[in-house]
């Protein structure tokens, strides 16, 4: 997703991790398992909800490049891990989101994955143009 706004407006919105339910319309709520609320090793805890599914995703962020990479795993009930790039073009900053994700046996397993994919890449827009709509209108 390209978004007409500075790279450093794009990340502060990225790593403000408290934040991402505003956008993310399959976070339901999201809470912290512990005090630490950025960097390294915050753990989050996202009550996701995609259509009638509904799962505690226990995310830890395990790398951040600043200000260009995040990194994390999912290692609640669906596990996978999770990267998302920031990169300046031109005017503009790009946003790539990109997940690998493993459904457990009351998901449908492989099956579910398969079916589930082109439902994430849709929300998963949706979630980006939700970004852009926030980080382009300001503070």
């Amino acid at each position: 997703m390209d978004i007409d706004a500075p790279l450093s407006a794009v990340w502060a919105e990225a790593i403000d991790f408290a934040s991402h339910a505003e956008w993310m319309s399959d976070a339901a709520d999201i809470d912290f398992a512990t005090d630490q609320r950025s960097g390294v090793g915050t753990v989050l805890l996202v009550e996701t909800r995609v259509g009638p599914l509904r799962t505690l995703d226990r995310f830890t962020i395990t790398e951040i490049v600043e200000p260009s990479t995040v990194r994390g795993v999912h290692d609640g009930p669906v596990t996978g891990h999770a990267t998302w790039t920031i990169t300046e073009s031109e005017d503009r900053t790009r946003f790539t989101w990109e997940e690998e994700l493993r459904f457990p046996w009351f998901f449908g397993w492989r099956l579910g994955e398969l079916v589930a994919k082109p439902i994430f890449l849709l929300l998963w827009r949706r979630n980006l143009e939700r970004l852009r709509e926030r980080v382009e209108a300001g503070p």
